[in-house]
């Protein structure tokens, strides 16, 4: 039985910023007029990140609209979300967050079946030669796909 995947959001200024390592799925604890705001694709991920407190891992900065038809149930926007994730998941992600300088970062947001999931990323940041390098890879392989295209016709 495959499991149907709808993505909601994706950050897109993690990959250009970040180098990831391994990523990993996780489950979001949400409110229900928070589901019905990102059925209807309304959030923002660029700017977040995750945190380690007490052996739980928290989802700070992401953005999510507030439902329109959810008067007092509406929670607020940036409020900070708890992931979950094994406990042993936690604690060695812990362990690589503080010793060898990683972040965590949610790359994208997406339905599986009809749970909301987390794609958390275990990045290590880019300097700005890594960025110009990456910049310099893609516009090569577009002229190329530009130049073989025009070839082929």
């Amino acid at each position: 039985m495959a499991s149907s995947l709808k993505t909601i959001a994706q950050n897109k200024k993690a990959f250009h910023d970040y180098f990831v390592e391994e990523s990993m799925e996780a489950g979001i604890e949400l409110c229900g007029t928070e589901v019905k705001s990102l059925r209807k694709g309304q959030c923002n991920l660029k700017d977040s990140w995750c945190s380690i407190v007490d052996g739980e891992l928290f989802l700070n900065g992401l953005h999510i609209s507030p439902y329109e038809q959810g008067n007092i149930f509406n929670r607020d926007p940036l409020r900070v979300r708890r992931l979950l994730l094994h406990k042993r998941e936690i604690m060695r992600l812990f362990g690589l967050v503080k010793q060898d300088g990683f972040a965590l970062i949610p790359l994208s947001l997406y339905f599986k079946d009809s749970r909301v999931k987390v794609q958390v990323g275990l990045c290590k940041g880019k300097k700005l030669y890594d960025k110009r390098a990456d910049l310099a890879e893609k516009a090569a392989k577009r002229d190329i796909e530009r130049a073989v295209k025009t070839r082929n016709r």
